[in-house]
């Protein structure tokens, strides 16, 4: 696609969107690499704006500059940011065990350190976090204890990426090596990409995903990520 028609209906699917301001969001594109610069006023509205950009046809990677810059109401000091972060945790019906997370809070940045079980829960406590007003970042550093008993991992993955018809199988490859998955391959955007690494952490047993996927825009151009 071509990088001006990109950056346009970038631009255009940002002003579309309801939940995010984007006067302040700058767009560049080049081969399809997409910069993001400016600022928003929250870490929801900066993760919206990226998920936007994913899922549009065309874009092969983001470099992500955005700014969180809080209005003066919604500035939080650490302490009690961390106080809702262990609360929310707590509430979080998919955190089975909120205390071995541990969290970090500097200037509104947290860091979420410690295990979970598998790695939807994971991504849960990172999706929880992210709602609370004060939050500018998140660092996700949680580690999935390794749970092989169960490790036809493979035959696991494959599977579910034949039951999504969102997601052309044919191109990608599996291999397995205790929890580790590796997948490598093409795809053909980004959110196809993202859709196949999902499955891969569903499996039982992963504990690592490596992703060499490439994203092929099927023009005979193809690129690593």
């Amino acid at each position: 696609m071509n990088d001006l028609i990109l950056r346009q209906d970038i631009l255009d699917e940002l002003e579309y969107e309801p939940s995010v301001h984007a006067a302040g969001i700058g767009v560049a594109v080049d081969q399809g690499i997409v910069t993001l610069s400016g600022h928003v006023a929250s870490f929801v509205e900066k993760y919206a704006v990226e998920r936007i950009v994913r899922d549009m046809r065309g874009v092969r990677a983001i470099a992500q500059e955005l700014e969180v810059r809080l209005p003066e109401h919604k500035k939080t000091a650490d302490d009690e940011i961390a106080s809702r972060v262990l609360a929310v945790l707590e509430w979080a019906a998919a955190v089975s065990r909120p205390d071995d997370i541990d969290v970090t809070v500097r200037h509104g940045f947290v860091t979420l350190e410690g295990t979970v079980d598998w790695h939807f829960q994971r991504t849960a406590a990172e999706n929880a976090v992210r709602q609370l007003a004060g939050v500018t970042g998140i660092s996700n550093q949680l580690e999935i204890r390794p749970n092989v008993n169960r490790f036809a991992m493979a035959r696991e993955i494959e599977d579910a990426l034949k039951r999504n018809t969102e997601i052309d199988a044919e191109d990608v490859h599996i291999k397995t090596s205790g929890g580790q998955v590796t997948l490598s391959g093409s795809v053909r955007t980004l959110r196809e990409r993202a859709l196949v690494e999902r499955a891969a952490w569903s499996a039982t047993g992963v504990t690592v995903v490596e992703d060499q996927l490439l994203v092929d825009d099927q023009s005979g151009d193809r690129r690593p990520l």
